[in-house]
């Protein structure tokens, strides 16, 4: 029975909130973790153990730590380096980076392995049986157990490098802290030796290229030195100071011309002067060299004397005085001298200049002959100027590389590395694997969140009712009320008959279930469903509810039930409490079914044993097939007999996707109520109640949730 109300694919009244507004919302989030928390809990503690317990298992690994500076502008040991002294435009960020993947190069941790024997170190060169078995011969089990030891140190090997720094950190984790520290530093030196190697191999490598080349530089530049001898010898090019003897010769010819020839023109001047002279009938002692002449100079002294005592003597003793006679003619005489040193001046410049035109012609006759001999020679002047540039140029370069040859030479022998440790690696003394509070932190926190994500899972697999709006949204009713729940997991009011449940209740007043909240939260539930039915039926009357739930409900709806008439009869009310559950055996006592069958009346089936304000009618006892038309007329017919005989008729109806026969009893009372309680009410069975209700002729007028985290 119970999959006969089972909403089948393509119904017309399909789950649209279960698989809409039904689902969970992020404000149910928190009712999800609380509900399942022994989920979230558990898998926290499952992951924290397993943590715990591996932190204890495995064996601690200690790590140390070296740093190595590396400069980027190089090392300048020589004048001409072979490594640039230029940094890069990022500061050589570059080319630290580059460094970090040379330090974890097979060579460099090659050299590390062999400097401190690791290949023997089990922990770095553990053989598997398997690989002991199929093992090679001596020198392929080397090779072998290097490479396995590499590749164990690289695993262990972490090089990094600090932001906005040029230091590389080499780390190196083992099982011994003293192991590591000299792992540690034996990488780093490892790393400082390659560096001075690759670049002793480099000045030596570009040495004997060098060297080599110069053999063939000589070669050339012999070769190139006998071309230009064999040429000079075979067009009589005699040279000196790099020039052709012909060549000195004839600048010196050109400057004896040239100064012949000034010389000449000099000379010809005084000659013309001189001469112009006597032809104006001027002296000529007004010429430099008459004047420059001492003999002259004297000469004209004596004159000025003379005339001097001549103008004395003319004016005491008068011109024809005996002395006057003798003066005069001294002073001719004088003037006689004077006239013939002119004229022995005026022949010496004559004969001079002569003299100096011979010079000059003479010259001028040896340019011209020579210069006829330069032209025959021109041709073969270029030649030997072109093999000369060609032996010069030749001879620079073998220079050149005779030079840096010597300079690499020197270079292979220096180290000019640009690295240095700055810190070498300390024993460590605390372990960095594992770290137990880390992972115990990890463990917990992955944990809860792995807990609450299954937790979230098992929600979407198996939605429960999260929340009143929650279970408002998907049943389409509203939630008239939140119930403290019993926090045991059955009350010990469901082992007594359901007859003495009430009584227990209202004689027991320390019972925490009728406790003055919970007591409270009835009372206003039920209020709340009166209420909803006088405003539908515009006065107040009897009212009539049946009360069901789902099958894991079914302690609570019972005490829901129990509650009811409690609440009721304690406000003066009468009040009668139908057992509908006829899924279940029927009793020995008449009862509700043998009124829906006629065979009973309705006054003979109810009992009251505990006051006049409340009776009670058991499931009965018929086992008679009764007919819907004939079930429904005779419970309308029940109910207005008790809406004349009491206030409330509250009718416990089982579960009503299974409990059918209560069909007539759903379509004729006033209100269906669902009991369900919060997180733990799956969704599909209470859409499975909603809809048998309205199969049965009635919609659910209201829902009672059950919070077993409220307390009573």
């Amino acid at each position: 029975m119970a999959n006969m109300f089972q909403i089948a694919p393509g119904a017309p009244q399909a789950r649209e909130n279960l698989d809409g507004n039904g689902l969970v919302e992020l404000s149910d989030l928190k009712e999800i973790l609380l509900h399942r928390r022994r989920l979230v809990v558990g898998t926290a503690a499952v992951l924290t153990l397993l943590a715990l317990i591996y932190s204890l298992l495995t064996a601690p690994l200690y790590s140390a730590t070296a740093e190595i500076l590396i400069d980027p502008r190089d090392l300048q040991v020589v004048t001409n380096d072979l490594y640039p002294n230029s940094v890069a435009a990022d500061g050589g960020i570059t080319q630290v980076e580059s460094q970090v993947s040379v330090v974890q190069s097979t060579g460099v941790l090659t050299r590390a392995v062999q400097a401190t024997d690791l290949t023997k170190d089990p922990e770095f060169n553990r053989q598997g049986l398997l690989s002991r078995l199929l093992g090679g011969g001596s020198a392929s089990s080397e090779e072998t157990a290097l490479v396995r030891t590499i590749d164990a140190v690289r695993k262990r090997l972490s090089v990094k490098r600090a932001d906005k720094v040029l230091v590389i950190s080499v780390t190196m984790t083992s099982t011994s802290p003293t192991k590591a520290a000299r792992l540690a530093n034996a990488v780093a030196q490892a790393y400082l030796d390659d560096q001075a190697m690759a670049r002793s191999q480099t000045a030596e490598n570009t040495s004997g290229a060098l060297t080599a080349r110069l053999e063939e530089l000589r070669g050339q530049v012999q070769s190139a030195a006998n071309a230009v001898e064999e040429y000079r010898r075979q067009n009589n090019l005699t040279m000196a100071s790099g020039r052709l003897v012909s060549e000195q010769e004839m600048t010196d010819l050109n400057n004896q011309l040239t100064t012949a020839r000034g010389r000449t023109a000099a000379l010809k001047s005084q000659v013309d002067q001189i001469r112009a002279q006597r032809l104006t009938g001027l002296q000529s002692g007004a010429t430099s060299e008459a004047i420059q002449s001492a003999v002259i100079t004297q000469l004209r002294n004596q004159e000025a004397v003379l005339e001097e005592r001549a103008t004395s003597l003319r004016a005491q003793l008068g011109p024809s005085h005996p002395q006057m006679i003798t003066i005069q003619s001294q002073l001719a005489n004088i003037q006689q001298l004077i006239t013939r040193e002119l004229d022995r001046i005026a022949a010496s410049v004559n004969t001079e200049y002569q003299r100096a035109l011979a010079n000059e012609q003479d010259l001028a006759t040896k340019v011209a002959s020579l210069e006829g001999e330069l032209n025959s020679k021109s041709q073969a002047s270029v030649r030997l100027s072109e093999l000369q540039r060609d032996l010069d140029s030749v001879r620079t370069v073998y220079e050149a590389f005779l030079t840096r040859a010597q300079e690499t030479r020197e270079q292979v022998t220096i180290n000019n590395a640009n690295a240095r440790i700055i810190t070498e690696a300390l024993t460590p003394q605390k372990k960095s694997w594992p770290p137990v509070p880390m992972l115990l932190a990890g463990a917990v926190f992955g944990g809860l969140g792995l807990g609450a994500g299954l937790a979230l899972i098992a929600e979407l697999l198996a939605p429960t009712l999260l929340s009143p709006s929650q279970a408002q949204s998907a049943l389409k009713a509203p939630v008239v009320g939140v119930i403290p729940g019993d926090r045991a997991k059955k009350s010990w009011l469901d082992r007594l008959p359901f007859a003495r449940r009430a009584k227990v209740a209202e004689d027991d007043e320390d019972e925490p279930m009728i406790s003055p909240r919970l007591d409270g939260a009835i009372g206003l539930a039920l209020r709340r469903i009166l209420e909803a039915g006088h405003s539908t039926a515009g006065k107040a009357s009897a009212a009539s509810l049946i009360v069901t739930s789902c099958e894991k409900d079914t302690s609570e709806r019972l005490r829901i039930v129990s509650l009811l008439g409690v609440h009721a009869t304690s406000r003066g009310e009468r009040v009668l409490v139908i057992d509908a559950n006829m899924d279940q055996k029927a009793g020995g006592d008449r009862g509700l079914l043998d009124v829906l069958a006629g065979e009973c009346s309705f006054t003979d089936a109810m009992h009251f044993q505990f006051g006049q304000n409340i009776a009670y009618m058991r499931r009965g006892r018929s086992r008679k097939v009764l007919r819907e038309a004939q079930g429904r007329e005779h419970a309308v017919a029940m109910l207005a007999q008790a809406h004349r005989m009491f206030d409330l008729v509250v009718i416990d109806g089982g579960i009503l996707s299974e409990n059918l026969r209560t069909a007539p009893l759903v379509a004729s009372v006033d209100h269906v109520i669902l009991v369900a309680e919060k997180n733990q009410t799956s969704l599909r069975d209470v859409a499975d109640i909603r809809q048998a209700a309205e199969l049965m002729g009635q919609r659910l007028s209201g829902i009672l949730l059950v919070d077993r985290s409220m307390r009573a």
